[in-house]
């Protein structure tokens, strides 16, 4: 296509439309990108073609053909080029770089989500008009990779609340199906923004497991953790005394709660377990907290004498709360923030429940928690860190 002025190329794109209707707007769009390309390189050149001005910036250098796929079907583009010190491409064609991205990431997670090749076809049919290789899927994977990648080895800062999860989901390997843990980290920064930290997949031993993570994440720049909540994962004590022996441990509460009712010796003994319990952890200090519980271990010891020293045990791993500024406890006091992730989460992988490999398991966790960190961390405020 030869240049033309604005009034041509627009009565060109219509013509299209008029002649094919909504087919048509494939051309039409294609004609009137060329058309700003060209306007653009004008104005990056400092002249117009042919022009001779002592402004000029640069010449042209002809057009490189470019087939891009997008919504409205495939567009044959003429890319124009530049010789001499200018640099150039149009911000046109960017946007339209980041919009094909997006469809590849869209591509992918639906091959990631256990939907097949055939059906991905047809989708990708009716979306933009052209068909999807298995190649090509394989090519929008390895692109989705390396964006959950970089965003999964970002760099982090100060970020003094850390709460950790684990989750298991099945995987093959070597014809056997094992269960896997999945590992995540989310936190509360400096500016009291709740954001997801990482994720680790892998079938090794718990404690190396949290240890190799819980590293991964000073690597990357974590610093300043005052307090650290969970629940009691295997290994996880051992790996954080490790890696974090200057900050306070945060049993979750309402895990506590749950594991305090099975060791009551009848079910119907339950409910005032769970009262006395919950009647502890309201406390206003850790001083009356435990003397809250002394009276409920006493109070249990000669009719359940395996729950009265369970009590005894573990509950005071659920005081390190009290540490905290009173508006920051009963946020950092459980895990539940990250039961709502959970969901997300599982509601997903229920979709694939068996997957061939820890890095498709990874691939599909790092997208959700990826997406729900960067709604967290554009949201509202989570805490307010001049609490006291």
């Amino acid at each position: 296509m030869t240049h033309e002025d604005n009034g041509s190329a627009v009565e060109a794109a219509v013509q299209e439309v008029l002649e094919k209707g909504l087919e048509g707007m494939g051309p039409a769009v294609s004609i009137l990108l060329n058309e700003a390309m060209m306007i653009e390189r004008s104005h990056a050149l400092q002249a117009q073609p042919w022009e001779r001005t002592d402004e000029r910036a640069g010449y042209a250098n002809g057009y490189k053909d470019r087939h891009l796929s997008t919504r409205l079907g495939a567009l044959d583009l003429r890319v124009p080029q530049v010789r001499g010190d200018t640099k150039f491409f149009p911000s046109a064609l960017e946007r339209g770089q980041r919009s094909e991205r997006a469809l590849k990431c869209a591509l992918a997670e639906m091959y990631i989500q256990g939907v097949s090749t055939r059906r991905v076809t047809q989708i990708m049919e009716t979306l933009c008009g052209t068909e999807v290789s298995s190649s090509q899927i394989s090519r929008a994977t390895a692109l989705l990779d390396e964006e959950l990648g970089q965003w999964r080895s970002r760099p982090l800062g100060v970020i003094p609340y850390l709460i950790l999860d684990a989750r298991y989901e099945k995987v093959r390997q070597d014809g056997a199906v094992r269960s896997c843990a999945v590992l995540i980290g989310t936190g509360v920064n400096s500016n009291g923004q709740r954001l997801v930290l990482g994720t680790s997949v892998s079938l090794s031993e718990a404690e190396v497991h949290w240890r190799t993570f819980l590293r991964s994440l000073k690597e990357r720049g974590l610093t300043g953790v005052t307090m650290i909540t969970s629940d009691d994962h295997d290994g996880l004590k051992t790996a954080l005394t490790s890696c974090f022996p200057g900050a306070s441990w945060q049993r979750c509460q309402v895990h506590l709660q749950r594991n305090a009712a099975a060791h009551a010796p009848k079910q119907d003994m339950r409910p005032e377990v769970a009262q006395d319990i919950r009647e502890v952890f309201a406390a206003p200090s850790q001083d009356e907290a435990q003397r809250l519980l002394d009276l409920t271990v006493a109070k249990y010891e000669k009719k359940a004498s395996k729950l009265a020293g369970w009590m005894a045990d573990n509950l005071p791993d659920g005081f390190a709360v009290f540490k905290l500024p009173q508006k920051h406890r009963r946020r950092m006091a459980t895990t539940n923030p990250v039961e709502n992730l959970n969901k997300q989460i599982k509601r997903r992988t229920r979709v694939a429940s068996l997957f061939p490999n820890e890095a498709s398991l990874l691939r599909l966790v790092s997208a959700i928690v990826m997406e729900i960190s960067e709604d967290w961390e554009t949201g509202k405020r989570y805490l307010n860190m001049n609490d006291r």
